[in-house]
């Protein structure tokens, strides 16, 4: 399966730059922007403002990685948290000895 790369021209501080990545980042890309509530054109400026790398094509190919990476995380630690619950919740209850049950008809003589 071949990987095409897409060019697309992005403004980032009222300067047009293109940036080439594939269409799967592009659409990572547009997605996380979507449900930040933000522009793509302002991630992408986000992005590029703390990027450390040599490009910003890898610096965003590395934030989406970062970012799926971190919601496997964040997923693992929910499913983690629910399973110590559902564990618990369906740990075996040491049964009350039915010696000690009382019937309604013990109670109320016990309490006439």
């Amino acid at each position: 399966m071949k990987s095409t790369i897409v060019k697309r021209s992005v403004v980032i501080a009222g300067h047009k730059t293109s940036v080439s990545l594939e269409e799967p980042f592009w659409t990572a890309v547009k997605q996380i922007a979507a449900a930040r509530g933000m522009f793509l054109c302002d991630l992408v400026a986000s992005i590029e403002a703390g990027r450390q790398h040599a490009n910003l094509s890898s610096a965003i190919r590395l934030f989406v990685l970062d970012f799926y990476k971190s919601q496997l995380s964040l997923q693992a630690l929910y499913d983690t948290q629910l399973g110590d619950a559902t564990e618990t919740e369906s740990m075996p209850v040491d049964p009350v000895p039915t010696d000690k049950i009382e019937t309604a008809g013990q109670l109320r003589q016990a309490h006439s």
